[in-house]
């Protein structure tokens, strides 16, 4: 059974939409970022408003829906936050959203904290923006299929270790709060979920080169069971550098999988890269 208040209406599947409508859970995901109370809080694919009503009554100062879907942006606009201004609500699609722009317009405070469960079809593009984000973007607590969440918290010589964790942890420090089976959404999804909270490293600890970090990450594990004097060979062609010597200067074994590697390995290669560039 949904509240009263939230808004009717049946997930759209091309949309990516799964619904959670159960307190506890809704509160825990809530809090699971840290307290929400006195911040300006971002929250995309609302929907029904289950999360939103869950931000809200633990204090959010402002709330800033992003929903694609008409039916649910008309509807967070009745609610009584709405015209009291604590529930700010934009209709379009999250991808293309200005969030300093959004965030300003509302009389919002940075960092702002992301908390949401993520349409399944854009979670992974999404977290990809905010991780190359300004200072304007803080906490994160999000709700991704499970198997993505395990991507995002790995570490080095893990079965789920990648491109988006090496992403990642140049800037965040990460765990995953807990997971839910898909018989708590409404409709069930046909795997689990689960929430990962990302912390913001301090400013002296992040890696500041992002774009240069996933090209070398991204060609690093897009041969993945190939060494990485192999694996680096054209990308290291691009900078007019030689694979192996490029490889060795940052202390790495050439004969090294890239699922072996540390942060500051990629750090290393992502620098020197540019460097030669």
């Amino acid at each position: 059974m949904t509240d009263p208040e939230f808004t009717p209406g049946r997930a759209r599947k091309a949309l990516g939409q799964h619904f959670l409508f159960d307190p506890d859970i809704l509160r825990r995901t809530a809090l699971a970022g840290g307290p929400v109370e006195g911040r300006t809080v971002i929250e995309v694919g609302p929907g029904p408003g289950g999360l939103t009503r869950a931000l809200l009554n633990e204090g959010a100062r402002k709330v800033i829906a992003v929903e694609a879907d008409d039916r649910f942006a008309s509807g967070l606009e009745t609610w009584p936050e709405h015209a009291e201004g604590r529930l700010h609500v934009h209709q379009g699609d999250a991808r293309k959203a200005d969030w300093e722009a959004l965030i300003e317009a509302c009389g919002g405070d940075t960092p702002a904290m992301i908390v949401a469960n993520l349409p399944y079809n854009v979670g992974t593009p999404l977290l990809i923006d905010w991780l190359k984000a300004g200072v304007w973007r803080g906490e994160m607590a999000l709700m991704f299929q499970k198997e993505v969440a395990e991507r995002i918290v790995a570490g080095p010589s893990t079965p789920h270790y990648g491109r988006l964790a090496v992403l990642t942890h140049a800037v965040c420090d990460t765990f995953m709060a807990f997971t839910l089976p898909p018989g708590a959404f409404s409709p069930p999804p046909k795997v689990d979920s689960a929430v990962a909270v990302l912390t913001p490293l301090q400013s002296d600890q992040r890696f500041q080169d992002l774009a240069t970090l996933e090209k070398v990450a991204a060609a690093a594990f897009g041969q993945r069971r190939k060494m990485l004097r192999a694996s680096l060979k054209q990308l290291a062609k691009q900078a007019g550098l030689d694979a192996t010597a490029w490889i060795e200067s940052c202390g790495i074994d050439p004969t090294a999988r890239a699922e072996t590697l540390t942060q500051d390995h990629f750090r290393a290669l992502a620098t020197t890269f540019a460097d030669a560039q």
